[in-house]
């Protein structure tokens, strides 16, 4: 429209608060990602393993239905850490499949089609940016692991009575730990390999790569050093020593790889790359010498 037309007129509408812009970003990228009838379906698988998991629960103390399968409650899996332990694991790995999908595009196709001017030439700071691109991750992984997790426990506290509740919080308190760390570091990691690889197949390798090759090394280093710490590189051994710790999983001393802390100091090192990756990458125009 012709300027000298004086026709134009400002935006009059309601301003998006200022704390919920970033929200934008996910929007949208599930309204494309929910055109795909295959992630429709892997989205459903992941509540496959939470609708088992509640049936055990229901069937733990349900007599009449143990007696139509002539089994007795002393037959069916104890419910306590080690059986939320399980379904934690399953969970977190479906994640994983999840971010090797969506993860590698998230920030790339951004940085190969020069889009980044578009979004920081408005009121849309790079915080905000990142963390939008993140919570892609973040919100959809939380809907398949800790929060269909919360859900199963409290439905066990239900049947078993408060008693439960009060003595096993602590299981509560290691499913939303664990998933949450692990639903940090692997966002953080898809998003960073995706500002800093721009093809997917090669970003969706080193996000496989990075879960990987540690092991081999960490077995290396232990039997050349003579020592149990080799695997500190391997951010999947650590989160299996947290969940170990977390859930109270008895584990014989020889085969501890590290200790909780150590665990959590291998979370917050690949963290802090991650982050510093992403600052450096996630500008509005790049300088090219």
């Amino acid at each position: 429209m012709a300027v000298y037309g004086h026709t134009y007129k400002a935006y009059e509408g309601e301003l998006t608060p200022t704390w919920s812009r970033f929200l934008v970003i996910p929007r949208y990228a599930y309204q494309d990602l929910f055109k795909y009838t295959l992630f429709i379906v892997l989205f459903v698988v992941c509540f496959i393993p939470p609708l088992v998991f509640a049936t055990i629960i229901y069937l733990h103390h349900n007599t009449a239905a143990l007696a139509i399968f002539g089994a007795s409650g002393t037959d069916i899996v104890p419910i306590n850490g080690f059986f939320f332990s399980i379904y934690t694991g399953i969970q977190t790995s479906l994640a994983f499949l999840f971010t090797v999908i969506i993860g590698p595009v998230l920030i790339s196709r951004d940085l190969t089609n020069n889009g980044l001017p578009l979004y920081l030439c408005r009121p849309f700071s790079r915080f905000e940016y990142i963390f939008g691109k993140m919570s892609v991750l973040l919100i959809l992984l939380s809907a398949v692991t800790w929060v269909p997790g919360a859900l199963l426990f409290l439905f066990q506290s239900y049947l078993e009575g408060g008693g439960w509740l009060a003595q096993n919080l602590w299981i509560l308190g290691a499913i939303m730990t664990t998933s949450l760390a692990w639903i940090v570091i692997l966002t953080l990691l898809a998003v960073a390999f995706s500002a800093l690889i721009k093809w997917r197949m090669a970003a969706s390798a080193a996000l496989f790569a990075i879960f990987i090759v540690p092991t081999p090394i960490g077995f290396a280093i232990q039997g050349i050093l003579k020592t149990t710490k080799g695997h500190l590189l391997n951010v999947g051994m650590a989160l299996s020593v947290m969940t170990q710790e977390l859930f109270r999983v008895e584990v014989d001393e020889d085969q501890k790889l590290f200790s909780l802390g150590e665990a959590w100091i291998v979370f917050f090192v690949y963290a802090a790359i991650c982050l510093f990756m992403l600052w450096r990458k996630v500008r509005a125009y790049e300088v090219v010498s």
